[in-house]
Order: C-alpha cells, then structure tokens, then sequence
C-alpha cells in the first residue's frame, strides 16, 4: 500500500467524501479540509506529500491557500495540484502564479484521477540530476533543498520552477522545445493550459534574470551559462 498522504480540501461536503472514499480506495492515506483555514491547519500537523485543493472556497480560497504556502520557510513544500471546475484561462494562470504544481479540472473520472495522482507523485520522486550542487556562474543550484543561491542569498523555487529550472540547466546551450519540456515537467498524461510554461518561465526569469534562459522563436527555450 502507498505510504504518499493526500490532503483533500473542497468545501463542498458530498464531493469530498467521494474524492476521499477514491483516493483511499487506490491506498493512499487521505486526510480531508472543507475550508482554507482548516487545509493550513492540517498541513502544519501533518505535512501531507500532496494536496488536492478547490479553487473557490468562502473565506480563504484556494489561491491564498497555496500562496500562504509557498511564502512559509523551510524545506518541506508539498505538491499543491487545483481540482476545480474553473476553467477559465486566467484562473489556471492565477492558480500557477501562486505556485500551484499541475491544474486539473474537474468533473473526471475516479480512474483517471487516481492515474494522474501517481503519474504526478512518481514524476516528482525521481531526481533529474545526480549532482547535489551545481554552479552556472549565475547561481548555484542546490537539488538536495530545491534551492537557488544567488549573490549570497537563497530562494526556494516551488516543485515545477526548480523541475523546470533543473531540466533546461541540465543541458546548457540545448533548444528543449515546448513539447519536450511539457512532456519532461509535467507528463503527458496531465491536463494543464495552454499558459504553463509560459507562466513558469516568467516566474523563473523574474528570480534568476533575463539572460539565463532564451526564447528560441518558434521553437522553445535554453539556458546559457554565464
């Protein structure tokens, strides 16, 4: 049986009993929250490895959730993945900008759910490089915290930034194209905008600068060391 936790959180009561009954039915340990308070609460006592979190919810939604998150010091950064029904285009950025690793929306099918729960667990327990430490001459990177240091300060990167930041620097000079890194990142299994990469690029940039990752035109994007 899967010793992977996952924290439920959706304040609407019949859909998290069946998100609950289905996510402990696979063998995964399932804890569940019906508001944002509570979910902060629950990852404080049991730091879950992922969160299934609803977008709109009555005081605090699921954005300032996953935000609160990603602002709290340390090493410990759970997987934060939206399952709501807003499909809009601006929502997905929203959720991405705040730090959320994959959006998923919903109806879907128990089975296919499940899949993607380990898909996303299975991808994200994996290491992309063997080096600890590596030195670009624009930071170094740290693999072991999920860490860039950069002119003697540190900064955490969420789950995807640091995926994606760690697959573009493993081969400096080299074009991934959209299609690679979308496969690499996030897996071609899930479900995400059209805006991803687009978002994460941007967040990393705004970290780590403008001249450490390229836009090849029509093509995607490399990293070039200093």
């Amino acid at each position: 049986m899967s010793k992977f936790q996952v924290l439920i959180v959706d304040d609407d009561e019949d859909i998290l009993n069946f998100l609950n009954y289905n996510v402990t039915q696979a063998g995964y340990n399932a804890i569940t929250a019906n508001n944002g308070v509570e979910a902060l609460e629950m990852v404080q006592k049991y730091k879950p490895d992922l969160i299934l979190l609803d977008l709109m919810m009555p005081g605090m939604d699921g954005i300032e959730v996953c935000t609160e998150l990603r602002q709290r010091k340390g090493h410990y950064q759970p997987l934060i993945v939206f399952l709501t029904a807003r499909a809009e285009d601006y929502s997905q950025v929203a959720a991405l900008e705040s730090g959320a690793d994959d959006y998923i929306i919903k109806p879907i099918r128990p089975r296919l759910l499940i899949s993607k729960i380990e898909s996303i667990l299975r991808r994200n327990s994996s290491n992309l490089g063997e080096d600890i430490e590596l030195d670009t001459g624009h930071f170094i990177l740290d693999r072991g915290s999920h860490q860039i240091v950069q002119n003697g300060e540190s900064i955490e990167l969420p789950r995807k930034e640091f995926e994606l930041l760690n697959l573009l620097i493993s081969r400096p000079g080299y074009v991934f194209t959209r299609e690679q890194i979308m496969d690499t990142v996030w897996g071609n299994e899930t479900v995400v905008g059209d805006r991803t990469i687009d978002v994460h690029i941007r967040k990393l940039r705004e970290k780590i600068g403008d001249d450490c990752i390229r836009t090849v035109k029509g093509v995607g994007y490399k990293f070039v060391n200093a």
